[in-house]
């Protein structure tokens, strides 16, 4: 499979948090309660995810579904699941 083109953006209110974007700076998919909780944000991170690259928290696999399911992926710190229980 050919590598996906992320944009890791981090949450400057909530330490850990990170959101993954399919295409710089575009929020479209990501639902209005979370952008509000998460505040603030800036571009961490442009990397080229394959299935198989291993990241901190998940896989690339892991991401590339979500973002092909929802249009983003959310990594939150381990146990904290404020935002998705929203």
């Amino acid at each position: 499979m050919n590598a996906v083109s992320c944009y890791v953006y981090r949450s400057r209110r909530k330490p850990g948090t990170y959101v993954y974007l399919p295409v710089e700076n575009d929020w479209s998919d990501v639902p209005e309660h979370i952008q509000q909780i998460l505040g603030e944000t800036e571009q961490f991170l442009e990397l080229a995810l394959t299935p198989e690259r291993q990241l901190a928290l998940c896989t690339g696999a892991d991401v590339i579904a979500a973002i092909q399911e929802q249009g983003f992926y959310l990594q939150m710190p381990p146990g904290d699941k404020s935002v998705t229980s929203l």
